[in-house]
């Protein structure tokens, strides 16, 4: 489904914003997880560009405190590592949002809620979600 979206947007969604109390810290973070160039502005905000995709991480004094409402879901192609890779970056696991097999819901170091999908069959539907256990665990 597809609608034109009002004449008066340039280019429909143009970033998506992430508060952050230290912007550098947490853009290099993503950066070194997702790759990308960053950039950062007079104001000590740092626009993180990942192909297409722009993710800015704006200052703010207060840390996070509740479940994020809008997350980023990444696609593995290969799930345990990416995972593992993000852990050893120092994501941490989130059992308490959801602890099933389709997918690996993570935190950030500023405990942003992000999540790890496993790579697509030849289908188009996500591997290896017939139930078993996730081989990654608390």
């Amino acid at each position: 489904m597809s609608t034109g979206g009002i004449p008066f947007l340039e280019n429909g969604i143009e970033c998506v914003c992430v508060d952050s109390q230290d912007p550098e810290r947490l853009a290099a973070w993503w950066q070194k997880l997702v790759g990308g160039e960053a950039h950062i502005d007079s104001d000590g905000d740092v626009s993180l560009r990942t192909g297409s995709m722009v993710v800015l991480f704006l200052a703010v004094p207060e840390p996070k405190r509740h479940k994020n409402r809008l997350h980023f879901d990444l696609r593995a192609t290969d799930f345990e590592s990416a995972v593992a890779a993000a852990l050893a970056l120092g994501a941490e696991l989130a059992p308490d949002i959801y602890d099933g097999p389709s997918w690996q819901v993570l935190r950030d170091p500023e405990g942003n809620e992000f999540c790890i999908l496993r790579p697509r069959d030849d289908t188009g539907h996500h591997a290896g979600t017939d139930g078993a256990p996730s081989s990654i665990g608390p």
